[in-house]
């Protein structure tokens, strides 16, 4: 490859890539154009699927319910699941570092729980606990909230100082899509 300027490289995808055949350079920096654009008299799909869905109705597939391979029980009884903030991507290797506006929002992990659950094992809103699973453990501040249902708790990803991965279990993958089964592990929280 040999690209004198990422405008080189542009227009190679708009010749590889049919969607983005219309767009040019000329025409993103006179008006800007929403993708796909077939051709340069196309004036831009602003809405993707405003009348109909471009493959049809959509692909749908029944599948058996399977239980998650790790349950509730007397040692964990809560059900912890990860997930992302609105704030972070990923493991937050970029969005920790990038802005600290970013870190103003969110600028460190926590355990949601639900006040029931909360009432439950004795815990009150901004304490710190550890939330356990049988892999092992993080410390983190709790966030009381019904947004949480009862007997599950929820944290973030994205904090290696409080790194939620390790408490999730990998070993039992989805037999279609491979992937392993973060959102559901057996659980509990203790005070500190």
């Amino acid at each position: 490859m040999n690209y004198s300027s990422p405008e080189d490289i542009f227009t190679e995808i708009r010749k590889v890539t049919p969607s983005y055949a219309g767009i040019s350079y000329q025409r993103i920096d006179n008006t800007g154009i929403p993708w796909p654009c077939p051709t340069e008299e196309h004036p831009g799909t602003p809405i993707l699927h405003g009348e109909k869905f471009s493959r049809g109705l959509g692909l749908f597939h029944a599948i058996e319910f399977k239980e998650a391979h790790e349950l509730p029980d007397a040692e964990y009884p809560l059900i912890l699941s990860t997930g992302r903030s609105l704030f972070h991507y990923q493991t937050g290797t970029m969005t920790r570092r990038s802005s600290a506006a970013l870190n103003e929002f969110r600028p460190s992990n926590e355990v949601q729980v639900n006040p029931k659950t909360a009432a439950r094992v004795n815990i009150v809103d901004n304490e710190m606990v550890k939330l356990i699973t049988c892999r092992g453990h993080i410390e983190v501040e709790t966030h009381i909230t019904e947004m949480i249902p009862d007997g599950v708790v929820f944290t973030f990803f994205h904090f290696s100082e409080a790194a939620a991965n390790v408490l999730t279990q990998a070993k039992c993958l989805d037999p279609v899509a491979k992937i392993p089964e973060y959102k559901v592990s057996a659980a509990r929280i203790d005070k500190i």
